[in-house]
């Protein structure tokens, strides 16, 4: 992926205040998608879900991207990067104020519209700042700068599971415990009571989306454009390939962002419910997500500091699959603290995943790029599809710490497009 700046190379000053707006939209991803493990738990109670039912929280929102991605390539085409980011906040500013009728009548399909319309505007965003961010600098360093928006995301992240959870689960057990000995009429009352702990913090996240939509139409990024023709393998230009077909490296990689989604998803989302099931009370149990947020940012760390000084992009990718098998195995075959602290690795061993995935699979697709990373956010949909198998492969073995073995052929194909898949950048 090659991009020329319009009057030569960027300015400093240019190039840092993009990257600061940009930080300030990797936070926003951050926290609303790490709401949803609070939210998870939070509705399984409020809307009386099983355990595969609340997982739909997951599916909801992330198969926004499938769905979107490509028409957000299109609408990025026509309204440029900076527009385009403006009416993705917007939409989602749209789709948390629908918690607010969903909450009211503690309608679980009506907050699962609210997550879809979230994700569609998070797609359009995603689809805008990944690219550009990798943009702002060298190729060789997009993962350190994606890195380092991963940090603003992951802040983000384990700050919405004490806030937001500090709110909704707030006395979960002694709501269960009242739940399951009210009568039908005081039940009703007490999970409508739940219901609306929401509200208010949703009308803040809808006020704030919308601010921020108001001031990316203010201020002035840094335009970025395309190459119009790609290096060949030698350095001189060519002609642009006008088919994805024609890039392996996008389409393996697209698959690797599928696997890696679906399982950074399950590390944090069923964190919960995982401890629940190793005897932890809902009180403990609701912070563990927080645990994978504080290895993500160590494993962000670690990645700007070895990335690309000590270790490429694909060698990273490679150990960090290594990494995450092992610590699947540890998860597997133990318990209590052991089985928590491995699991809460994984967030260590993920970090550096998508930072490398993406910018490998954008290698060398020229014009095609703003498609191609679209292509790359509609395999998020991974996210919308692992956590419900997971919830269902829990149910039928019977074990929420067994099913994990779901993760083990997901790293499996990421330790090997770290290893060969992404080098596949020419038919």
């Amino acid at each position: 992926m090659n991009y020329e700046y319009p009057n030569g190379a960027a300015p400093k000053k240019s190039t840092v205040f993009g990257m600061v707006l940009i930080g300030v939209l990797f936070f926003i991803f951050g926290f609303i998608t790490w709401a949803n493990s609070q939210l998870i738990p939070y509705l399984k109670l409020a809307c009386e879900l099983t355990a595969a039912e609340s997982y739909l929280v997951a599916t909801a929102f992330f198969a926004a991207y499938f769905f979107m991605a490509l028409p957000s390539a299109a609408i990025l085409s026509r309204t440029g990067y900076q527009k385009g980011m403006s009416l993705g906040l917007g939409i989602m500013a749209a789709g948390a104020a629908l918690f607010i009728p969903a909450a009211q009548a503690r309608n679980f399909s009506l907050f699962l519209a609210g997550l879809f319309v979230i994700g569609t505007g998070l797609a359009l965003l995603q689809t805008a700042s990944n690219p550009y961010a990798a943009a702002l600098g060298p190729r060789e360093s997009a993962a350190r700068r994606i890195s380092i928006m991963g940090i603003c995301n992951k802040v983000a992240g384990i700050l919405a599971v004490y806030i937001l959870g500090s709110i909704t689960l707030s006395n979960a057990d002694t709501i269960k415990a009242q739940v399951a000995v009210a009568s039908p009429a005081e039940k009703a009352q007490i999970l409508d009571a739940l219901a609306q702990r929401v509200i208010v913090p949703y009308q803040i996240i809808a006020a704030a989306l919308l601010g921020l939509a108001v001031l990316f139409l203010v201020f002035k990024l840094p335009e970025i454009e395309e190459e119009t023709a790609e290096p060949a393998a030698g350095g001189a230009a060519t002609g642009p390939r006008k088919s994805l077909l024609q890039h392996p490296n996008l389409l393996l990689g697209a698959l690797a962002i599928f696997l890696y989604v679906g399982a950074e998803v399950i590390s944090y989302d069923t964190f919960t419910s995982f401890g629940e099931s190793l005897g932890y009370p809902l009180a403990t149990a609701k912070h563990f997500p927080s645990y994978t947020g504080y290895c993500l940012l160590a494993g962000y760390l670690a990645g700007i500091a070895l990335i690309p000084k000590y270790l490429s992009q694909q060698r990273a990718l490679f150990l960090s699959a290594m990494l995450s098998l092992v610590l699947v195995a540890v998860t597997l075959t133990s318990s209590g603290a052991m089985a928590v602290g491995a699991f809460a690795l994984l967030g260590f061993s993920n970090a550096a995943m998508w930072p490398a995935i993406f910018p490998m699979a954008l290698t060398g697709l020229g014009r095609l790029t703003k498609i191609g990373s679209a292509v790359l956010i509609m395999a998020i949909v991974g996210g919308a599809v692992l956590p419900p198998l997971y919830g269902k492969l829990s149910e039928a073995l019977g074990s929420a710490k067994m099913a994990y073995l779901l993760l083990i052929p997901c790293y499996l194909y990421i330790l090997w497009y770290g290893l060969r898949g992404g080098q596949k950048t020419r038919v």
